[in-house]
């Protein structure tokens, strides 16, 4: 069995990772800073499960300070980590465009620290999260990894890239053997509530408005969060230096996803229009047949069964769900 460093173990994408991880019979260690990027309830939810489980360890560190190249802030004399899984990030392609500087904080400065600790500690494997809103404006639909990425529409995109560019140079001149997962909108149950698919549940239900920018009709492949994880994972074997696209196989409008969450809730959606914002992708749509040659991956749970899940966990965890922030 094997051990692995996880860092933003209490987002949304890595606590499943880990929870897949432990389930398999291997130790990680966590490490989140447990920032307010969004209600911190949620982390502290996902969080809270993972401590349960045998096999887990947390700490409660920001990988952008350079402390973190030193065992001893982790309380340990060595580091000996068969992979680093950095799925730490700031994400939110709107909030990126209000404070930038924490964006290149988090997704530049600590992936570079993550990649000096492979470096300098002789940690084999690096997987870096990346984002879909990597490609802009007008990409090929679906897309390849190999489409134009030089175009970031936002901040957080940009400073995906350069993290991007950060690996690949650390895989250049040190060897070390990096996956960039560049991920599709991902959903799913404790998923972050800044993203459509938990707030349409918690709007719906809850009977307040929901809020659409532009006029809907925008449309996204959206991933469900057990596919990511499970493509992320399997993303640990050696490959050398690869960018893989892990997305839904189910493209579908905001209008539609709207109508279907009302389908699953039962109750009608009160809808409020509000003006496009700049930042927003008009559509994405992964081409993953990368993923299927390199990593044997397929999305496997379709988009209304994965929409069910989260609304049965969102009536499960009601009582204080329904107060997360939903910005």
């Amino acid at each position: 069995m094997a051990n692995y460093l996880v860092t933003g173990a209490a987002g949304f994408i890595a606590y499943r990772v880990v929870e897949m991880l432990l389930e398999q019979g291997h130790t990680v260690l966590g490490v989140d800073n447990m920032n307010d990027a969004y209600d911190v309830r949620m982390k502290e939810y996902r969080l809270q499960r993972l401590l349960k489980r045998p096999g887990f360890t947390f700490r409660k560190l920001d990988i952008a300070d350079r402390a973190v190249l030193d065992p001893a802030t982790f309380g340990l004399s060595t580091f000996n980590f068969d992979a680093i899984i950095n799925l730490a990030a700031r994400a939110g392609v709107r909030a990126s465009t209000e404070n930038p500087w924490v964006f290149i904080e988090t997704n530049v400065t600590g992936t570079l620290n993550m990649l000096e600790m492979c470096r300098q500690f002789g940690i084999p494997k690096f997987i870096l999260a990346s984002t879909s809103s990597i490609y802009g404006a007008n990409p090929p639909y679906p897309t390849p990894e190999d489409a134009p990425s030089d175009h970031p529409l936002q901040p957080y995109a940009a400073s995906k890239k350069a993290a991007e560019v950060l690996a690949h140079s650390y895989h250049h001149l040190f060897g070390v053997d990096v996956s960039i997962l560049r991920y599709f909108t991902v959903y799913g149950p404790a998923g972050r509530p800044d993203l459509a698919m938990f707030r349409f549940v918690q709007w719906i239900s809850e009977g307040r408005p929901v809020r659409v920018y532009g006029d809907g009709e925008q449309s996204r492949g959206f991933t469900y969060l057990d596919d990511i994880a499970r493509g992320t994972l399997l993303a640990l074997k050696p490959l050398g230096y690869e960018i893989i696209n892990l997305g839904g196989h189910e493209v579908i409008t905001i209008n539609n996803l709207i109508k279907l969450t009302e389908e699953l809730v039962g109750k009608k959606a009160i809808v409020r229009h509000y003006p496009a914002h700049p930042a927003d992708m008009r559509q994405n749509w992964a081409d993953v047949s990368k993923a299927r040659r390199l990593l044997g991956w397929e999305p496997q749970v379709g988009l209304r069964e994965g929409m069910q899940r989260l609304v049965d966990w969102y009536n499960a965890e009601r009582e204080w769900a329904r107060e997360v922030q939903t910005p």
